[in-house]
């Protein structure tokens, strides 16, 4: 495990490297954020993002959603993956929206997580990217890098990684260290080819060494 200069080590070398980073999620109010973040669950941003714009012409407010049928929804989403399950929560978060908020997005994690298909991931963005409230989203790219780094355990549960990363980094860095994990894992610290070879992070990194070394003796 990493000690508290080789993390803050790591936090700057991650503002070094994505100092712009953001929410890549195409939206322009607190609502649409909250449906791009839940039709995101296991579809890239990249996908989600050549949906919502017609999307979001079409459905302005939850209102929107509660009048059209299910049917019409699932096919307005139906490039993403889940689109079933995920127009169905669509639908019942813009009910619970319009009955309990006002029709507003609340700003809690806690009155996040009431709604349909909003688990604490997706709470902690909205939290995070509408609110500003403090919050690190534990995505497949933080925990990658989390335990690459090791921030935290192999064994860690999603919670415990977000646990930890609280524990470890300031509160007033949250937000942004969770935008810039995530690119560093979306763009450097790839699942599948990470670029260890230029990691500024490699001295630090046991699993890149060991990736290398892998490498050394097959070449």
């Amino acid at each position: 495990m990493l000690n508290k200069q080789q993390i803050r080590h790591c936090l700057d070398t991650f503002e070094e490297m994505f100092p712009e980073a953001e929410c890549e999620l195409t939206h322009s109010n607190p609502f649409e954020l909250l449906v791009a973040v839940v039709l995101s669950a296991q579809a890239t941003d990249a996908l989600v993002n050549k949906v919502t714009p017609q999307l979001f012409e079409k459905y302005k407010k939850p209102e929107d959603y509660i009048a059209v049928p299910l049917e019409e929804l699932q096919d307005d989403i139906k490039r993403i993956g889940l689109y079933r399950n995920k127009a169905k929560n669509i639908k019942k978060l813009s009910q619970t929206l319009v009955e309990k908020f006002n029709g507003e997005v609340p700003p809690t994690k806690k009155e996040l997580e009431s709604l349909a298909g909003v688990g604490r991931k997706t709470a902690n963005v909205v939290a995070s990217v509408a609110f500003d409230e403090p919050a690190i989203a534990v995505d497949t790219h933080v925990e990658r890098v989390s335990k690459r780094l090791a921030f935290c355990r192999w064994k860690d549960s999603v919670l415990e990684v977000e646990k930890t990363l609280m524990r470890k980094i300031p509160v007033e860095e949250w937000s942004v260290t969770h935008h810039r994990m995530i690119f560093f894992g979306r763009y450097h610290c790839k699942a599948q080819r990470p670029n260890c070879e230029e990691c500024p992070l490699l001295f630090l990194c046991r699993e890149g060494q060991k990736r290398m070394k892998k490498k050394e003796k097959t070449s």
